[in-house]
């Protein structure tokens, strides 16, 4: 897992908890390299994890909500270091699909090692669909990406997110409905 990932949960964790909280995630930890991450550095899934587990034990922060929270705030991140890849999209349906087809295209070239997720979208009948795939249980984080992909878009969008496969992270659907289709949807239910 790229470094970037490192950097940015102990700079999330120093702004918005205090440096000490991120001290303590770091130390309780028991990662090998006691939180030396560089953002070009690549390093184990598993030492991220760690880091989310001591947090939550800092904090009483369940894990899910912690890793979507840092989904969050990686969007908001990757939206003004890389800001070309959001030049074009106009919401979140012009975005999401670029995930895949072009942004993963583009951090390939940067970094041939990157293991990234795969991301298969679809639109059909005004829902976006979009099945999330890794070899690392991160459904969480990209379901935290996602909600903040609409924000950032200022979408009205309902996010719904289903499980697949085992459950344990590594498989997801997001159903993306747009607000006024859900409401009609409703009312079409109920007549």
């Amino acid at each position: 897992m790229k470094g970037i990932v490192f950097t940015e949960l102990i700079e999330m964790v120093e702004d918005d908890l205090g440096i000490e909280i991120a001290d303590r995630m770091i130390s309780t930890s028991g990662t090998s390299n006691e939180g030396a991450y560089t953002a070009v550095g690549s390093y184990d899934h598993a030492e991220l994890i760690q880091l989310v587990l001591a947090l939550s034990d800092q904090t009483g922060v369940p894990v899910p909500e912690l890793v979507q929270t840092f989904g969050r705030h990686l969007f908001k991140r990757f939206s003004q270091l890389y800001s070309q890849f959001f030049e074009h999209a106009q919401s979140a349906f012009d975005f999401l699909p670029l995930v895949e087809t072009y942004i993963h295209v583009e951090v390939r070239k940067l970094y041939p090692d990157a293991e990234l997720p795969t991301f298969d979208c679809g639109i059909h009948e005004g829902n976006l669909t979009m099945h999330y795939q890794s070899s690392r249980p991160f459904a969480d984080l990209a379901e935290g990406l996602v909600r903040a992909c609409v924000d950032h878009f200022g979408d009205e969008v309902m996010v719904v997110r289903e499980d697949l496969g085992d459950g344990n992270g590594t498989e997801a659907c997001f159903c993306l409905t747009p607000v006024d289709q859900h409401r009609h949807g409703e009312v079409q239910a109920y007549v």
